[in-house]
């Protein structure tokens, strides 16, 4: 019991499964270099404020780099039956220094220095996702670039409504992908204000610098309430948010490719690195890292609904609950690292095939609006043209033929405005190739909408 922070009030050895319940080493160790230049840059302030001699903060600075340097080394092994990081790095201190080690902990509580260590760590990995994001879009825009006259049929409710290029689909996903990079930069934000001198919940009475501190970290700014510079969470839960939004992007592409390397499509085919086999069935290739991003994507909502559910009825300040925010936290995290890890290379080294999406894009009547837009710019109404075509589409239908296809006789019968014109506009190239509306389909719309992408990513990292 002598080695517990608390024990001189209590006169009882802490029943051993109420200590494995009650640690937080296993997962809060990966903050192990957090918490060290979270602790240096806090004894610094305190021997600048002369609240530690100049000897033991020496001595508390020189030990915790050791410290540093042993773990990354692998000459330190983390203490499995420490309670946490924070105490098995300040025993080790105290264990390596002596009595000066003891000195680090004033003017601080575990409270706030936990919400530094958190807020330190994630304002680690919120730049790493966002390179991996980035890398995402340029290589989603190089794709692009190559497919600006690959016509494709654009889906609504998953029917073939209108034709568009592949290079235009593509481009819908850079745009998500730049808005989860906005919502990281603004989350980065919220995240990067310093904590540390919050205490327990109500500071301290030591004259400490709270702004030495923040400059020391690197921080924008101090937190302006004691209690809430504790008891807030609200950083990650922002974080967890943006990365279901993130991974909900990524599942609907995966949705596609799922459907694009099907059969029933073959509008693509993966590379061999990056599908896999059946073990029975020797024809299959299956897109397993798409079908597993699917299904993470719901574990990260998990995650984001585990820190909304676990911050709704605490009272302020700090509770034991939010010990339950790292492993949720770290989690969405991992998976979201995980997904980009394998969905970028994927997506770069698969074929695509036009040939097998122009084909589909032929069929469906998805020129069927051009066909009315060519009977509104003869005078008609478009109400009146949207009508005739459907009854063409008809004839179509019971003739099993195509707009294309169906004999001008069969368009004068039903209309005289028609003329041999009509299928040179609704011609699938026209139709691409007129929708030049800025961020519409047509080759120089989507010139336009990369130069755009590419000066937002610029502007975003």
């Amino acid at each position: 019991m002598g080695n517990k922070m608390w024990a001189g009030r209590f006169t009882k050895e802490t029943d051993e499964r109420v200590n494995d319940f009650n640690s937080s080493i296993s997962f809060d160790a990966r903050m192990y270099k957090q918490d060290i230049e979270g602790s240096i840059a806090h004894a610094t302030m305190l021997g600048e404020c002369g609240i530690n001699s100049a000897e033991d903060t020496e001595k508390i600075v020189s030990g915790l780099r050791g410290i540093l340097a042993d773990i990354e080394s692998g000459a330190l092994q983390f203490d499995p039956t420490a309670e946490d990081i924070h105490m098995f790095n300040e025993a080790v201190l105290t264990e390596r220094i002596g009595d000066a080690g003891k000195r680090l902990h004033t003017a601080r509580s575990r409270n706030d220095q936990v919400a530094l260590d958190i807020r330190m760590y994630l304002r680690d990995e919120i730049p790493v996702i966002k390179s991996q994001i980035a890398e995402l879009i340029e290589t989603l825009i190089r794709l692009a670039g190559k497919n600006l006259t690959t016509v494709m049929p654009g889906y609504t409710h998953l029917q073939r409504a209108q034709p568009i290029t592949f290079a235009h689909h593509l481009m819908a996903y850079v745009q998500m992908l730049l808005r989860d990079l906005g919502r990281l930069n603004d989350t980065y934000k919220r995240t990067n204000i310093m904590p540390l001198g919050s205490a327990a919940l109500a500071s301290t009475t030591y004259p400490i610098n709270r702004q030495r501190v923040c400059e020391l970290l690197g921080f924008d700014e101090i937190t302006q309430n004691s209690l809430d510079g504790v008891s807030d969470r609200d950083f990650c839960i922002e974080l967890a948010s943006a990365l279901s939004m993130l991974m909900m992007h990524l599942s609907r592409f995966s949705e596609e490719i799922v459907l694009w390397c099907s059969w029933e499509f073959k509008f693509i085919e993966l590379d061999d690195a990056y599908a896999t086999g059946s073990s029975i069935m020797p024809q299959k290739k299956n897109p397993d890292i798409t079908e597993l991003i699917r299904g993470k994507t719901g574990r990260v909502y998990g995650d984001l609904t585990t820190l909304l559910t676990m911050m709704k009825g605490l009272s302020l300040a700090y509770n034991k609950d939010m010990q339950e925010d790292k492993e949720a936290i770290f989690d969405a995290i991992d998976t979201a690292k995980l997904c980009l890890t394998t969905f970028i290379p994927m997506i770069d080294t698969m074929k695509v095939i036009p040939e097998n999406m122009r084909n589909a894009a032929a069929k469906g009547f998805i020129n069927a609006t051009d066909c009315a837009d060519y009977l509104v710019k003869k005078g008609l109404p478009f109400r009146q043209a949207y009508k005739i075509t459907g009854t063409l589409v008809h004839i179509c239908i019971e003739k099993d033929l195509t707009l294309e296809t169906l004999p001008i006789a069969d368009y004068k019968e039903v209309c005289e405005v028609f003329d041999e014109d009509v299928f040179e506009a609704i011609s699938l190239d026209t139709c691409v190739m007129q929708r030049k509306v800025r961020g519409g389909p047509a080759p120089e719309s989507v010139k336009a909408q990369i130069e755009y992408s590419e000066k937002a990513l610029e502007a975003l990292r």
